[in-house]
């Protein structure tokens, strides 16, 4: 049965005081977590010789995977490894110079309680990130950053919800912490995120997306012109010397517009050297496709393709705008 406007009503208001509750948790978090703890915390981890292995149960442990994957992308190697597994044989993945960070709200979970005497035997260092200061996991580790919550989002105060928020935030912040000290560049973040925006935009050159030059002497007939547009299927083709420097270029409509000018008759003298744009805009292979597609797009007329130059003028390519977009930048 559809929810009555007073249903709605209350079920956003009950939303919003939860959203309130999860943030006042991430707030009261920020005042009670430990700062020599957290300076600690960040300087195992930024200066970390090998892996962090970051480690949790159930919930705890979608967040630790979390983590673990933030700090991969911001520039520090980290696993998730499941505390159960761990017990069976992939502690094997953890080695010597590898920090372990274990998160656990209720700082007694079976699996890692279980794990604690192997990590200290192979004294890795082991931050906790623990909802329960007093617990056999806090009083195990190295470094104790306070996750604790006064209340869960749950109505029943049961299901893991502010709790695993402060957990994950804090794990968030570590993780950009470290990054900063790092000195991590968009650049470098780009490195890690090839198939991103900010990734392709970033790292994509001309020279991967740029088709073979179509290019045409300055004598080329009209017919020629037409030949070479067709043959290469890009829309327009490059105008060159007999070096292959650049001299301008014809696209589909500049040789429309040429040939509804001409009369028919003088259509046998028309050559490429007056139907052509000289000095056109162009690109080289090394340069950002991103910087291409602007120098396409931002200007009062778009233009739709762009002749690739290497480093003596000659034409090496031609760069379509299409391709540019299609790729996702």
């Amino acid at each position: 049965m559809p929810t009555s406007k007073t249903t709605v009503g209350e079920n956003y208001k009950k939303v919003v005081e939860l959203l309130r509750l999860e943030a006042s948790s991430i707030e009261r978090s920020a005042d009670r977590i430990d700062a020599s703890s957290v300076e600690r915390a960040v300087e195992l981890i930024a200066c970390c010789s090998n892996k962090v292995v970051v480690m949790g149960v159930g919930k705890s442990g979608v967040i630790a995977q979390k983590i673990a994957q933030t700090l991969t992308s911001t520039g520090t190697i980290a696993i998730f490894v499941h505390p159960s597994d761990a017990l069976h044989g992939s502690l094997g993945v953890i080695s010597a110079g590898d920090v372990v960070v274990a998160l656990s709200n209720s700082g007694e979970t079976e699996e890692i309680v279980a794990l604690l005497p192997a990590i200290k035997l192979r004294d890795y260092k082991l931050i906790a990130i623990v909802g329960n200061t007093d617990s056999t996991l806090s009083r195990s580790a190295d470094v104790v950053l306070d996750a604790s919550v006064d209340k869960e989002a749950c109505p029943l105060n049961l299901a893991p919800t502010a709790s695993t928020t402060v957990a994950l935030a804090i794990g968030d912040a570590l993780a950009m912490t470290v990054m900063e000290s790092k000195g991590l560049t968009a650049e470098d973040f780009a490195a890690n995120h090839p198939a991103g925006r900010l990734g392709k935009r970033l790292t994509l050159r001309v020279a991967a997306m740029m088709h073979e030059s179509p290019n045409v002497g300055v004598d080329a007939s009209w017919l020629d012109v037409v030949r070479a547009i067709s043959q290469h299927a890009l829309g327009a083709v490059n105008v060159v010397d007999d070096e292959g420097h650049l001299i301008g270029i014809v696209t589909d409509g500049d040789l429309r517009r040429i040939i509804e000018k001409t009369e028919p008759a003088d259509l046998s003298t028309l050559a490429a050297e007056k139907m052509m744009t000289r000095h056109p805009i162009s690109t080289t292979p090394d340069a950002l496709a991103y910087d291409a597609l602007r120098l396409m797009e931002d200007r009062s007329s778009q233009i739709s393709v762009l002749p690739v130059l290497d480093a003596k003028g000659r034409s090496v390519g031609l760069l379509r705008l299409h391709d540019v977009v299609r790729s996702g930048i």
